[in-house]
């Protein structure tokens, strides 16, 4: 029944404002509510409104299917509204609705109350939510007695925000939220949805313009591109069975450990034979066995986090919660962790705080204005990518940021984030000439926000997840990357070698002739290795855009190519600092990396390519079995020089020191001209085998040595109490182990 007039309808006002969808609190005049006392028709209490677009009638009727009232059509944009009689106290209540072409019957979402609390309000605001992922995003739950989705999002300067999918028609009018005006986050509750809903957040801005629909920040997965929806997801209730891994990690110090990372771009690391793309079960099924054979410790991805532009290798990301639709849904990646655990390696995301896309359904001026982002472009805006850049001033934005760097680790069990462009952070001027950007109020150039959010989240990690790692990608010589935060350090646990990856790719990429004028290549490199705790990366950023494939920098014909590379990679992975290879690298993948064909697996079925990629997996065998290889990889103590300054002949020769382990030699030989009687000092006299020979014919070589081992005499050489002759094969590196019980 309804009183025409009476104070208990709605008013114009609100009418208009709700069928216009610009109302500023619609669960105000929404659902159920209590009509003015004084203003009741008769005996009735309450209220209901409802807005149902394309009913004709609709009733409301108690979960038995008892009838509570017909609600009478408001306006024609359809909203409805009745009073109800004989109820004293505030009851559940559904909606059966009608028309020409039938019926339906749904759970109205206005008659539901908030999901979130207060506290949510308080520590979003104070920006120290850990795991503010549990609240914000599309989670499917029972609210209230009745299965749904809740959805939640953070847009304080919107004046409306509503989640549209195919659910409701993509009609922004129907599932208006509710604004927490405390901490500008908006919520509602849509009963009757379930995982693989697809939805978007429709948003009015500030001005009031309606903004191109926006995917959800906090997303949990997403649609294969072209297509940019959100879609509802579970990632927390995978079945693990990686607790052995887990306890593993935990203990002890990975300073310590090996770390031989074979680094992988998963839409290219191989495809199916019509073209696509694997998926993570075949990832799985293909990936996890092989880099376990290898001998990798870690397997590092390239950017999963959902993206759109696939030429970007996911380094522009903007599902940050989401892992890419490219291989399938979530708990697909979750499997494919798994099974990494379980057959010994760890995994590394590469993680990308530096900056965002600006795609219109992203982060970029969310709500209207600049909220994720600066509104100065001199701050906001990257140059070089022409992506913007976040907001580390802003509490919410670095809870954002930290609560995904948590995520990752908490709902898939990554061991670890390689942390993208640290350099382009850490500098206000980067990339930048005079005038386009604002210095601190001293003249400095030191990105101080930047800073502290770097700190806050090597913090967490650390403190959240015992084991786990974080290394950066740092260019320049900022102090203390991998330093702890509470003695001034960044907080990482790793830095990539930069300069040395630079010099050693220069010395190999030179004429053995004229190496010996590039003798401190080598060298030079040993100056800072323990100023902090390196990974030596042959990464990704090496084969592409012209720079062609560590292979084909090598010059000479194929023999000295590939003998040139296998010299160079045990004298890498004898040398301090923790090891990274990018996939195809480990058999000499001739072509620069194409992110749209998968590698050149064809190749090992030739000599000189199943050579190399034979001796990187006896390189990561070794490297992992001596203790004096990975140690001390990050302490001085851990290394000495033999032959350092042997520039003429173009040898190298160092020592290698473990904590509990014998001690290695590794001699490098970078010409072609085969060294016999080569003297080098060594710590003890006896027998040291020769563990490892990159000229033995197996690998593709002229299969010059030793004859498996050497005898050191009591003659000392090179400040060593005993020495050795040696014979050096041509473009060869040698590992010698001390083994005086002839136990290789």
């Amino acid at each position: 029944m309804r009183v025409a007039g009476s104070a208990w309808t709605a008013g114009v006002d609100d009418i208009a404002a709700l069928t216009a969808a610009r109302h500023d609190d619609p669960f105000r005049v929404l659902g159920l509510h209590e009509a003015p006392k004084g203003a009741q028709p008769g005996a009735a209490r309450f209220v209901i409104r409802a807005f149902v677009p394309g009913a004709e009638t609709v009733t409301a009727f108690d979960p038995d299917g008892t009838p509570i009232a017909d609600l009478a059509r408001v306006d024609d944009a359809g909203l409805f509204e009745g009073a109800v009689a004989g109820r004293s106290e505030r009851f559940r209540y559904r909606l059966a609705c009608a028309n020409a072409g039938g019926s339906w019957v749904f759970d109205d979402p206005y008659a539901f109350g908030p999901v979130l609390g207060p506290m949510d309000d308080y520590l979003l605001v104070e920006g120290t939510h850990r795991q503010l992922y549990e609240r914000l995003g599309a989670h499917p739950m029972t609210h209230e007695g009745v299965a749904g989705v809740h959805f939640a999002v953070w847009a304080p300067n919107a004046r409306r925000v509503s989640v549209v999918g195919d659910f409701n028609a993509w009609d922004g009018r129907r599932h208006q939220m509710r604004k927490r005006v405390d901490s500008g986050l908006w919520e509602i509750f849509a009963p009757g949805l379930g995982e693989g809903a697809v939805y978007k957040y429709e948003i009015v801005g500030f001005n009031g313009t309606l903004l191109p629909l926006k995917a959800d920040p906090f997303g949990f997965a997403s649609e294969l591109r072209p297509s940019t929806a959100s879609v509802v997801a579970r990632t927390d209730g995978f079945d693990w069975h990686d607790g052995a891994h887990l306890a593993a990690r935990g203990a002890g110090d990975p300073r310590k450990r090996p770390m031989a990372i074979y680094e992988v771009h998963l839409g290219s690391w191989r495809r199916a034979e019509d073209g696509r793309h694997l998926t993570w079960d075949e990832l799985a099924d293909q990936l996890v066995p092989y880099a376990a054979d290898m001998g990798f410790t870690h397997l590092e991805f390239l950017p999963i986090s959902e993206y759109p532009f696939d030429a970007s290798w996911g380094y522009q990301p903007i599902g940050l919660y989401a892992p890419t639709a490219r291989f399938g849904p979530p708990e697909g990646f979750a499997r494919l962790v798994d099974r990494a655990h379980q057959a010994g390696l760890s995994i590394l995301l590469d993680w990308v705080p530096a900056h965002f896309p600006v795609d219109v359904h992203g982060l970029a001026r969310f709500d209207g204005t600049a909220l994720y982002e600066h509104e100065d472009p001199r701050r906001g805006f990257h140059p070089d990518w022409k992506t913007a850049i976040y907001n580390f001033g802003r509490r919410e934005v670095v809870n954002i940021l930290a609560a995904n760097a948590l995520y990752w680790l908490d709902r898939f069990h990554v061991d670890g984030l390689r942390v993208d462009a640290v350099a382009s952070m850490l500098y206000l001027d980067y990339s930048r000439k005079e005038g386009e950007w604002i210095p601190n109020p001293d003249g400095s150039n030191q990105n101080r926000e930047a800073v502290g959010f770097l700190q806050t989240v090597n913090a967490l990690v650390y403190g959240e997840h015992p084991g786990a790692v974080t290394i950066a990608e740092e260019s320049t010589a900022w102090p203390g990357v991998s330093l702890p935060v509470d003695t001034g350090g960044l907080g990482f646990g790793f830095k990539w070698n930069m300069g040395w990856m630079h010099d050693t790719l220069d010395y190999v990429s030179t004429e053995p002739v004229h190496r010996k004028w590039h003798h401190d290549k080598l060298t030079f490199g040993l100056l800072y290795a323990f100023s902090e705790n390196f990974v030596l990366p042959l990464s990704h950023d090496e084969v592409v855009y012209g720079k062609r494939s560590i292979v084909e920098k090598i010059p000479g014909d194929d023999w000295q190519k590939f003998a040139t590379a296998r010299a160079y990679y045990a004298f890498m992975w004898a040398h301090p600092g923790k090891k990274l290879l990018f996939m195809g690298q480990e058999f000499g993948q001739r072509r620069e990396w194409n992110f749209e064909a998968g590698l050149d697996w064809h190749l090992i079925d030739q000599p000189f390519h199943d050579g190399l990629r034979r001796l990187v997996r006896d390189l990561n065998h070794g490297y992992r079995a001596e203790g004096g290889l990975h140690q001390r990889d990050c302490e001085a103590s851990g290394f000495a020089w033999i032959v350092v300054d042997d520039r003429d002949q173009s040898v190298f020769a160092f020592l290698r020191i473990g904590d509990d382990a014998r001690p290695v030699v590794a001699v490098s030989n970078f010409t072609p001209v085969p060294r016999e009687g080569y003297r080098i000092g060594l710590p003890h006299a006896g027998r040291w085998a020769e563990i490892l020979n990159t000229d033995a014919a197996g690998y593709g070589g002229s299969g010059m040595g030793n004859l498996g081992a050497v005898i050191a005499t009591e003659t000392p050489s090179h400040g060593q109490p005993a020495s050795a002759a040696l014979t050096l094969p041509p473009l060869a590196t040698l590992w010698l182990a001390f083994a005086p019980e002839g136990a290789d």
